[in-house]
C-alpha cells in the first residue's frame, strides 16, 4: 500500500501584486507617462525631422529612459531606502548618519534644500503644460480646426482652477480609477506606436545608441542644445523613489517595466511617422488620427484625463513634500487637512493649493502654447535628479560599494550634462523655475537661520535647576485643580515662558506635564509614554513620531489617560533691526503656532509670551 499526497496549494498573490503594479501606474507614472505629447514637437520645432535627426533623437531618448530612469532610479536609488521610504529628505537622513564633518552634513543639508524647491519649481510647469498640450488637441477635431490660442488657453485654465478646487476633498476616492485609465492610456499608445512602427520599420535602427551618439557628435553645439529637449522624457522620474514608500519597491519597479515598453512603442511609432509626415507638429494626435479617426475624441478625452492625473500627482507630491518639510521643521507650520483615513500620505494644505493655482494659471496663460512651456521645461527637472545623483554617490561612496558608487558617479556625470544643456532654457522662460523655486528656498533659509537664532537667544533653565524650583515653589504656592500641560521642544532644556508661567505668574496645577515631540531617525511609528514623576507634581510625557508620520498629539495623549484642565504654549515675540528676522518675524506670526497646528482644542489653550532680542 502506498501514500498518496494530495498537493499544497497556497493562495497566489498575483491578484495582489497586479492591483499593486496598477495603482502605481495612477500614482507613480502619471507625468513621464504623458510626456510623449510634447517631448518630440518641443524637439523638432527647433531642428528639421530629417531621417538622421529623428532616428538619432528617438535614439537618445530611448537610452535616456534607459539610463536614468531604470539604472538609476529604478535600480540604484530605490536601494537606498528607510523602512522601504524614499525622497529627497530621506536621502539627506542617510547622508547625515554617514557623514562625521559638521560642514559637509551643512552642504548636504542645503542641497537638500536645493532639491526641495527645485521640485516646488517643477511642480508649477507640470500642471500648465500637461494640461495644456492635451487641450491642444482639440485643433485635430473636424470643426475645430481654427480655434483661437485664446480659447484654448480658457479651457486650459478652466480645467486647471477646477483640479484645484476638487483638491480639499482629496483624491482617496477617486484615485482608484486612475490606475486603470493609465492602464488604458498605456495600453493606447503602445498600440499606436507599434502600428506606425510597422509602416516603417526602419525606425528601429533608433534602438541603437550609435545614432543617437553620432546625432550629437555631428551635430556639435545644435546637439547638445537638444539634450535639453531630450531630457523632457524623463520628467517625473523623481516620483518612482518619493513614492516608495507609499506603494512599496516593488510595484513601482514592476509597473515601470510595463510603462518603459508603452513609452518605447510611443516614441518609436512617433518617429517612424514624423519621418512620413515631416509637417506634423503634435505627433501624437495627428498619429492617432490618421490610425483610428473614428477614436480620436476618446483617445484626447483620454489623453485629457491622463494629464490631469499627472497633474494631481504632483500637486499631491508638493503637498507631501511642503508636510515633510514641516514636520522635519525646515518649513512653517500651515493648516493641514488631512482627506483620507486610508492613506496618510494624503493631505490638503490651502494657503499651498492656492498659491499653486495661481501659479499655474498665470503660466498657462503668459506661454499660452505647450510648445512655449517645453522651451522653459525640464530646468528644474534636471536640477532635482543632479542633486539626487550626488547625494546617492555620496552615500555609495561612504558605505564603500564600489561597483555602485562607479556606476552612480557615470550617470551624475550624465545628469550634469542634461542640466547644462538645460540652461539654455533659462532666458526662454526657464527662470520662471528659478524664480518660483527661491521662494520655497527663501522661505526654508530664513526659517531654519531664524529659528535657530531664536533658540540661541533664548535662555532655557536646565532641568536639574528648574526641578529644584519648582519642588519649592510647589510646596509653597497654593495650586490650581487639574492637569496643566506645558508641551517645549526638549525636556532638559526648559523654555523660558514655563518658567515665566509657573513661577512669575504663578500658575502651578496639581498635576503638571511637560510635554515634548520628538522626530525620530526613522520614517514612521509614533509612541507616547510618562518618564516617570521627576518631582512631586511634575510628570515628563514624551511623544516620539516617524519623521513621515501624520501626528494626531490629541489621541496619542488621549491613549496616554491624559485629560487636561489648560494646555500651555510659548509665543515669541521677536524684537530686531535685521530685515532676515522681520521677515522671520512675520512668517511667525502667520503661521499657527505648534499647538494650533495639531488641532488641540481652543478652549484649553492658553499661549504664553516671550519676548526675544535677537
Amino acid at each position: 500500500m502506498t501514500d498518496s499526497y494530495l498537493p499544497i496549494t497556497r493562495p497566489s498573490s498575483a491578484p495582489k501584486q497586479i492591483k499593486d503594479i496598477i495603482k502605481a501606474l495612477g500614482i507613480v507614472f502619471g507625468d513621464i507617462g504623458t510626456s510623449p505629447i510634447y517631448t518630440l514637437p518641443a524637439i523638432f520645432y527647433l531642428i528639421r525631422p530629417s531621417i538622421e535627426n529623428v532616428i538619432g533623437v528617438v535614439s537618445l531618448i530611448i537610452w535616456t529612459l534607459g539610463l536614468l530612469v531604470c539604472i538609476e532610479y529604478s535600480w540604484l536609488a530605490m536601494s537606498l531606502s528607510k523602512k522601504g521610504e524614499g525622497g529627497t529628505i530621506v536621502l539627506r537622513e542617510i547622508l547625515k548618519s554617514l557623514l562625521k564633518s559638521k560642514s559637509k552634513v551643512t552642504l548636504i543639508t542645503f542641497l537638500s534644500f536645493i532639491g526641495i524647491s527645485l521640485f516646488i519649481g517643477d511642480g508649477v510647469i507640470t500642471p500648465a503644460i500637461s494640461i495644456l498640450s492635451a487641450v491642444e488637441g482639440l485643433r485635430y477635431i473636424p470643426g475645430l480646426e481654427y480655434l483661437k490660442t485664446a480659447t484654448l488657453v480658457a479651457v486650459a485654465c478652466l480645467i486647471t482652477f477646477g483640479l484645484f478646487m476638487f483638491q480639499r476633498k482629496g483624491v482617496d476616492a477617486v484615485s482608484r480609477t486612475f490606475g486603470p485609465i493609465m492602464v488604458v492610456w498605456f495600453l493606447a499608445i503602445l498600440g499606436s506606436g507599434f502600428l506606425a512602427i510597422i509602416q516603417y520599420p526602419f525606425i528601429l535602427n533608433a534602438l541603437n545608441p550609435y545614432y543617437g551618439i553620432k546625432f550629437v557628435v555631428t551635430s556639435g553645439w545644435v546637439g547638445f542644445f537638444i539634450l535639453s529637449g531630450i531630457i523632457l522624457c524623463a520628467t517625473g522620474v523623481e516620483a518612482l523613489y518619493a513614492d516608495m514608500g507609499h506603494l512599496g519597491r516593488k510595484p513601482i519597479q514592476q509597473a515601470w517595466g510595463y510603462v518603459f515598453i508603452a513609452l518605447i512603442f510611443t516614441y518609436l511609432g512617433q518617429g517612424a511617422y514624423l519621418i512620413q509626415n515631416p509637417n506634423s507638429k503634435i505627433i501624437i494626435y495627428e498619429m492617432f488620427l490618421g490610425q483610428v479617426s473614428w477614436l480620436y475624441v476618446p483617445f484626447l478625452i483620454l489623453s485629457l484625463m491622463a494629464t490631469v492625473i499627472a497633474s494631481q500627482a504632483m500637486i499631491s507630491g508638493i503637498f507631501s513634500v511642503i508636510y515633510q518639510g514641516i514636520t522635519t521643521q525646515i518649513m512653517p507650520m500651515f493648516k493641514i487637512e488631512y482627506t483620507s483615513s486610508r492613506m496618510h500620505s494624503q493631505v490638503y494644505i490651502g494657503f499651498i493649493n492656492w498659491t499653486l493655482l495661481c501659479a499655474v494659471l498665470f503660466m498657462i496663460i503668459n506661454f499660452k502654447e505647450s510648445l512655449n512651456l517645453a522651451a522653459a521645461y525640464g530646468f528644474a527637472a534636471s536640477g532635482t535628479m543632479v542633486i539626487t545623483g550626488i547625494m546617492m554617490t555620496s552615500i555609495f561612496w561612504l558605505r564603500k560599494n564600489k561597483f555602485k558608487r562607479i556606476l552612480a558617479g557615470f550617470l551624475v556625470s550624465i545628469n550634469v550634462i542634461f542640466f547644462a544643456s538645460t540652461l539654455f532654457k533659462v532666458k526662454h522662460g526657464g527662470y520662471w523655475s528659478i524664480l518660483i523655486a527661491l521662494i520655497p528656498l527663501s522661505i526654508i533659509l530664513i526659517y531654519v537661520l531664524g529659528q535657530a537664532k531664536v533658540r540661541s537667544a533664548l535662555q532655557p533653565v536646565s532641568l536639574e535647576n528648574f526641578i529644584n524650583i519648582f519642588s519649592q515653589a510647589y510646596s509653597s504656592t497654593g495650586r490650581l485643580c487639574g492637569t496643566a500641560l506645558f508641551f517645549v521642544r526638549d525636556t532638559q532644556a526648559i523654555s523660558p515662558y514655563v518658567h515665566q508661567a509657573m513661577f512669575e505668574n504663578g500658575i502651578i496645577y496639581e498635576d503638571n506635564i511637560l510635554v515634548s515631540v520628538i522626530q525620530r531617525d526613522d520614517p514612521y511609528g509614533i509612541i507616547g509614554f510618562f518618564k516617570g514623576e521627576i518631582s512631586s507634581g511634575l510628570r515628563i510625557f514624551e511623544i516620539h513620531c516617524g519623521y513621515m508620520e501624520v501626528l494626531n498629539v490629541e489621541n496619542v495623549l488621549k491613549n496616554a489617560g491624559i485629560n487636561a484642565k489648560v494646555i500651555f504654549y510659548g509665543l515669541d515675540e521677536i524684537v530686531t533691526k535685521n530685515i532676515f528676522m522681520r521677515i522671520f518675524s512675520a512668517i511667525k506670526r502667520l503661521s499657527p503656532s505648534f499647538v494650533q497646528f495639531h488641532e488641540l482644542p481652543r478652549n484649553k489653550l492658553h499661549g504664553v509670551v516671550t519676548v526675544v532680542h535677537v
